[in-house]
């Protein structure tokens, strides 16, 4: 069935690849969209501000979306209809799929983006309103992928408010899977941007990270680095790597993807060992990007000394590092 969650042993380690929503892309082209789903009881919304999801009020035990009746959010600052002053974007994200919800499957949810105004007025209290790094790991599947694709379509929607040919305003259409030009008469499309992230591993079966220029001091990650324009997922991992360690790879061997809507990226993650006929000594960090770059063995990582930041449950990198050591690291709660 279209939506059905995917269940392999590393697909299911990535919290922002799950899902329980059928996107339903023919409802889509509904007439009056918006109206029809508002005449519907059954339909329920989420509500998102500045990047930040509204949680539940924590009855359910687990972090869990705040979807509730159009009707309940109609009244504050005009957030109940799409187009008022109260929402910056509507977006249709689809049918209900999961059977461990509140809801029905087959319910019709929705996520609006409100202003600064509606969102105080709906939820004053600002601990409610979530990042999805922070909440990803502990959601539902279906709210997992409830948030992932409305902030990656709401992301969109702010960087689109203008045609890229003539610079007029754009206006949403499609149950706001689409923008037009009203001038050009054209069609603007979300866009996602593919990037590469790869874990490196030597002839010791040691993991290679990096610590990246805007990061804290002694935090690491996984080498990672957007696919360029004409460049298959391979070359663009081989290249990345190079350019951040000066470290030559063999063919990376694909694990799986997952969304990171950080604004728009699609992080496909890779595994690959060092080339036996280059050389790793000494390691050499770009010096701009990447500003260190060490060997890890897993004993260094279940080392309680070890003072290395690793990466959070909610990314890849964890996910990859975690396949490569072979579970869980023992006191690394990240």
């Amino acid at each position: 069935m279209i939506g059905q969650p995917l269940h392999t042993t590393f697909l299911s380690s990535l919290p922002l690849s799950r899902f329980e929503i059928d996107r339903d892309h023919e409802f889509r082209s509904t007439p009056q969209l918006f109206d029809t789903l508002w005449a519907d009881e059954a339909t329920r919304v989420a509500v998102f501000w500045n990047g930040l999801a509204l949680l539940g009020d924590g009855t359910a035990g687990h972090p869990e979306l705040a979807f509730m009746p159009a009707a309940s959010i109609a009244a504050v600052g005009g957030a109940g209809v799409a187009g008022s002053a109260g929402v910056e974007v509507a977006v249709y994200l689809g049918r209900s799929l999961a059977t461990d919800v509140t809801e029905p499957v087959g319910t019709r949810l929705v996520a609006l983006s409100l202003s600064d105004d509606a969102a105080r007025a709906l939820e004053p209290d600002e601990s409610r309103w979530v990042n999805l790094r922070t909440v990803a790991s502990g959601l539902t599947d279906r709210d997992a992928g409830a948030f992932t694709e409305a902030l990656g379509i709401i992301n969109w929607h702010n960087s689109h408010t203008h045609c890229p040919r003539c610079g007029a305003g754009t206006v949403p259409e499609m149950g706001g899977w689409v923008r037009r030009c009203p001038v050009q008469d054209i069609e603007i499309f979300p866009r996602t941007d593919p990037a590469v992230i790869v874990g490196i591993v030597d002839e010791h079966d040691r993991i290679l990270l990096g610590s990246n220029a805007l990061w804290e001091i002694n935090r690491y990650s996984l080498l990672a680095g957007f696919v360029e324009p004409g460049e298959s997922l391979e070359a663009a991992a081989i290249r990345e790597v190079f350019e951040e360690s000066g470290v030559r790879i063999l063919t990376p061997e694909y694990l799986g993807s997952q969304p990171w809507p950080f604004p728009a990226s699609l992080m496909c993650g890779f595994l690959a060992r060092v080339d036996p006929a280059s050389s790793t000594d000494p390691l050499v960090p770009d010096g701009e990007e990447i500003l260190d770059v060490r060997w890890f063995s897993r004993e260094d990582l279940a080392d309680p000394a070890q003072t290395a930041i690793l990466p959070g449950s909610s990314s890849i990198a964890r996910a990859i590092i975690e396949h490569w050591y072979g579970g869980p690291i023992p006191g690394r709660d990240w």
